[in-house]
């Protein structure tokens, strides 16, 4: 069951950190140069902390 919600959250994330970025853009009020490395820094902080909540939650350490 756990292979279920990380896949479900990776795919929350995706649009979610897109979202995140698309904001960011918007507020500096151009595109960034190197924006997948923008995508990228907020997709693996985001991944990150919430693959071990579902670890933790689940109990598989």
């Amino acid at each position: 069951m756990q292979i279920v919600y990380f896949t479900l959250v990776a795919a929350i994330l995706y649009l979610g950190a897109s979202w995140i970025v698309d904001r960011i853009e918007f507020a500096a009020g151009r595109r960034f140069k190197y924006r997948s490395l923008l995508f990228f820094a907020v997709l693996l902080t985001l991944a990150l902390a919430s693959f071990q909540l579902i670890s933790a939650y689940t109990g598989n350490p």
